[in-house]
C-alpha cells in the first residue's frame, strides 16, 4: 500500500527529531524524503527507550536470533541490539565512529537499517552463529499505537488524530503509509507520527 499523495504532501514538511527517523538523521536529511533515499525498509524492530530488563522479557521466550533495537539506557542517543540466544538475550552497543559510521565489531554501516541487514545475513556474535531474525508475535507486529503529534491531514483517505490518542493498528506492512482506525474513523497516515504499543 503506497501512498504516493501522502510521501508528496510529507516530503516538504520539517518534523522534529522523532525515534522513527532516528535512523535517517544521523547521516542525511531529516524527514519523510530520507525514507525514501533510505528505501522502504520497515522499523518494527525499533522499540524506543525500554530499559534493558524490558527488551530481556521480550525476547527471552523467542527464537534465537529474534531481536530488538532500543536506546541506550546508560548512553542517552546511542543504540543497543538486544538478541534472542535462545538460552539468554545478549546486549550489544551500536557504536559510532567519527565520520559518523554505525557498528558493533569491523564492518560499518551509514544507517543502522543496512547495520540490521547485514547481521540477518553475518552472525553477530562471535563465539557462535546467531542471525538477527523478524521474531514471530506481537513484537514484530504491534496492533496500537500513541500518536506522538497532531496529523491534521484534509486528505479523504488520510487518517485524522492527535497528539496522545491511540491509534488501533490495521496494516503496518509499508514503510512509508500505515492503516488505522481512531475515534471511529479508518484511514493512512504516516507512522513517524506515532509510537507503536507493544504489549
Amino acid at each position: 500500500m503506497f501512498c504516493a499523495e501522502m510521501l508528496s504532501e510529507l516530503e516538504t514538511r520539517t518534523f522534529p527529531k522523532s525515534i522513527h527517523f532516528i535512523f535517517f538523521t544521523f547521516t542525511l536529511f531529516v524527514g519523510l524524503i530520507s525514507l525514501v533515499v533510505c528505501g522502504p525498509q520497515s522499523i518494527w524492530w525499533f522499540v524506543g527507550g525500554i530499559s534493558r530488563q524490558a527488551a530481556e522479557n521480550r525476547l527471552r521466550p523467542l527464537e534465537c536470533g529474534a531481536f530488538l533495537i532500543r536506546e541506550s539506557e546508560s548512553t542517552p542517543g546511542e543504540f543497543s541490539v538486544s538478541v534472542s540466544y535462545g538460552d539468554h538475550v545478549q546486549h550489544f552497543k551500536v557504536l559510532k565512529d567519527r565520520l559518523g559510521q554505525f557498528f558493533i565489531w569491523d564492518e560499518v554501516f551509514s544507517s543502522i537499517n543496512q547495520l540490521v541487514d547485514f547481521y540477518k545475513i553475518n552472525s553477530i556474535a562471535k563465539e557462535r552463529t546467531v542471525f538477527l531474525k523478524e521474531p514471530e508475535g506481537s513484537l514484530a507486529r504491534p496492533r496500537h499505537a500513541h500518536a506522538l503529534f497532531d496529523f491534521t491531514s484534509n486528505h479523504a483517505t488520510h487518517l485524522r488524530f492527535l497528539r496522545g490518542d491511540v491509534i488501533d493498528l490495521l496494516d503496518c506492512s509499508d514503510a512509508q503509509c500505515w492503516r488505522g482506525r481512531c475515534r471511529g474513523r479508518v484511514g493512512v497516515f504516516p507512522p513517524e507520527y506515532v509510537q507503536p504499543i507493544y504489549h
